[in-house]
């Protein structure tokens, strides 16, 4: 009789074991997963080797920051400045969409270390790799903050949907830098 309790409770152990492990790769397949930040491109907004939660439920908006599958395979992490449709314009270090000029308020800080000249280059969506005056429907334009020092669409042209894993906020790691990002 113990011989069969012990069999019953390592069974009820291993069955209990198996659904939690499916239930956390249908959460990290399907709802969040995690990444880390390689790069100094989002700065000072993300660090190098922040730590984040990617949610992979609805669609960009934006300002939010995305994680992409880039060109070249890698996984980028930019923050979305044009949708489809929109046509973005810099000049004089100002962002225009569709004509209306917008703050980017998480600019200000390294806007405030820039000693000489624009944070951001002027230019059309006509002088990038997009090619054309609008973003194109199905994609977006992605930046990083820092402007002087990011691969973004500027070089690699706007982004396709399917090709984002998702948006970021949190920051969980290292401890002293938790935080969730506002717009």
């Amino acid at each position: 009789m113990t011989t069969v309790k012990i069999k019953n409770g390592i069974g009820e152990w291993v069955k209990a074991l198996l659904i939690a492990i499916i239930v956390a790769f249908i959460i990290r397949a399907f709802f969040f997963t995690p990444i880390v930040v390689d790069g100094s491109s989002m700065e000072p907004t993300l660090q190098d080797q922040n730590r984040m939660i990617v949610t992979k439920i609805g669609e960009p908006h934006r300002f939010d920051i995305v994680v992409f599958h880039a060109p070249d395979g890698r996984d980028f992490i930019k923050r979305v400045i044009g949708l489809p449709g929109d046509r973005i314009e810099y000049k004089d270090d100002t962002l225009y969409i569709n004509g209306e000029s917008y703050e980017e308020p998480y600019l200000n800080e390294y806007k405030q270390k820039v000693m000489a000249g624009p944070l951001t280059d002027s230019f059309t969506l006509e002088e990038t790799p997009v090619r054309t005056d609008l973003v194109p429907e199905g994609h977006i334009f992605v930046m990083g903050d820092n402007r002087r020092g990011s691969t973004d669409s500027r070089h690699i042209g706007a982004i396709p949907m399917e090709k984002v894993v998702g948006t970021t906020k949190i920051v969980y790691y290292p401890i002293k830098e938790i935080k969730i990002i506002s717009k």
